[in-house]
């Protein structure tokens, strides 16, 4: 546990409860979010192949669940954490230019 608060900069065990609460929020959200988003946008598993089909609601749900995860995250008083993360993981997958004037 101590490794772990270290590496994320946090001081509190509460802190990392409130984390952990947060993230597992974020993942169901994202899906209750995407899946009518995938319906509105007409992808179904009738028109699609089924590989397809999953990638893209994987997809759709990977992209609310960066959204929500700052959102939420927010809501739990734990912004400032889930920002610069969020920060982390967009230089990571090369779309860092979104951030070039918030470092």
């Amino acid at each position: 546990m101590e490794k772990l608060k270290q590496r994320w900069g946090i001081t509190s065990n509460w802190q990392i409860v409130i984390i952990f609460i947060v993230f597992s929020v974020t993942g169901s959200a994202s899906l209750f979010v995407g899946k009518p988003i995938i319906k509105l946008l007409g992808i179904n598993k009738e028109n699609l192949t089924p590989i397809l089909y999953w990638i893209l609601y994987v997809f759709v749900g990977f992209i609310f669940y960066q959204i929500l995860l700052v959102i939420i995250g927010w809501f739990f008083g734990q912004f400032a954490f889930f920002w610069n993360m969020e920060k982390k993981m967009l230089k990571r997958i090369g779309l860092g230019f979104f951030l070039k004037n918030d470092d």
